[in-house]
C-alpha cells in the first residue's frame, strides 16, 4: 500500500499500524457484503418458515453438528460483513477479526459432521477445507505485516462462506427444503 507507515517489532519484522491502513471499500467488498446480507435474510427466513411449519427448526435426528454449524454461521455472516466494511487494523478490527476467525473455523469444522445430501462429503466440503487452511495462514500474514496477503485470504474465506451458504438453498438441500417446502 502506497504511503503506509511501517513500525518495527522487536524481532525485526515490520507491521502496519492501524493509522496506516486506509479504509478502502472496493466494488467486490460491497458486492460481497450485499450478497452476505441477502444470504443471512434467506437463512433467517428458512429458519422462521421451518419453525412455522414444523413447530421446531431442529431436524428429527437432532444433529449436534447442525446446531453447532448454524450457531456459528449465523453470527459469522453479519460480523464478517461488518469487519469487511469498517476500518482495518485497529484494536476493534483485531478483536472482531479473532471472533470471526474462530466462528469460521468452527463453521468449517462442523460442516464435516453434516451429510444430509450425499450421505458423505460433498464438493462444498472443499470450501471447508480451504477455510481451515486459509484462516491460520491469514492470521500469520497479518502478524507478519503482509496485509495484502491477509486481506486477500480473508476475503476468499468470507466469499467461501457466502458461496457455500447459497448452495444450501439448491433443490434437495436442507435449507432449500426448509424455505421452499
Amino acid at each position: 500500500m502506497a504511503g503506509a507507515r511501517l513500525e518495527g517489532k522487536s524481532n525485526g519484522e515490520n507491521i502496519m499500524t492501524a493509522a496506516s491502513v486506509p479504509l478502502v471499500r472496493t466494488r467486490r467488498d460491497v458486492a460481497l457484503t450485499i450478497a452476505a446480507l441477502a444470504l443471512l435474510a434467506l437463512l433467517l427466513s428458512a429458519l422462521v418458515h421451518r419453525l412455522a411449519v414444523a413447530g421446531t427448526w431442529m431436524p428429527d435426528d437432532r444433529n449436534i453438528w447442525l446446531v453447532l454449524h448454524l450457531a456459528t454461521v449465523i453470527p459469522a455472516l453479519p460480523l464478517g460483513a461488518y469487519v469487511l466494511a469498517r476500518r482495518k487494523g485497529d484494536r476493534l478490527h483485531r478483536m472482531l477479526g479473532r471472533i470471526w476467525a474462530m466462528l469460521m473455523l468452527l463453521t468449517a469444522a462442523s460442516s464435516f459432521g453434516l451429510h444430509y445430501v450425499t450421505g458423505g462429503f460433498s464438493p462444498i466440503h472443499l470450501l471447508s477445507a480451504l477455510v481451515l487452511a486459509s484462516v491460520p495462514l491469514a492470521v500469520r500474514n497479518a502478524r507478519r505485516g503482509n496485509i495484502a496477503a491477509h486481506r486477500r485470504a480473508m476475503t476468499i474465506v468470507y466469499a467461501s462462506l457466502v458461496i457455500a451458504g447459497f448452495f444450501t438453498f439448491l433443490p434437495g438441500r436442507m435449507m432449500g427444503h426448509w424455505l421452499f417446502g
